[in-house]
């Protein structure tokens, strides 16, 4: 029981699937926010987002699917900086550096 109990407290994994779908701004930032924070303590995050560029920003690394395929994967910084991408995914401007 006590095993059990670690892992609902110190998660190795934690799977997100949108989870700002249909928040105001200042609950998306604190939902970011506390994916940072579980990144930085160490915990794996695996999150499925529309916002792809709030995402990316937020990433080590990212993949982007189109039409349920695999369209480019890599280091976040790379994709965010990729111009193609941003004008397909992040309504046109490449990012110079993430602001998380």
């Amino acid at each position: 029981m006590e095993f059990a109990r670690s892992l609902m407290v110190s998660p190795q994994v934690v799977l997100l699937d949108e989870p700002s779908m249909g928040l105001d701004p200042k609950a998306t930032a604190t939902v970011f926010e506390q994916v940072v924070r579980m990144r930085d303590a160490g915990t794996a995050v695996l999150l499925v987002e529309q916002n792809a560029r709030r995402a990316l920003e937020t990433a080590d690394l990212g993949c982007v699917l189109d039409l349920g395929r695999v369209h480019i994967s890599g280091p976040a910084p790379e994709l965010l900086a990729d111009p193609q991408l941003a004008e397909l995914y992040l309504g046109g401007r490449p990012a110079t550096s993430p602001t998380l």
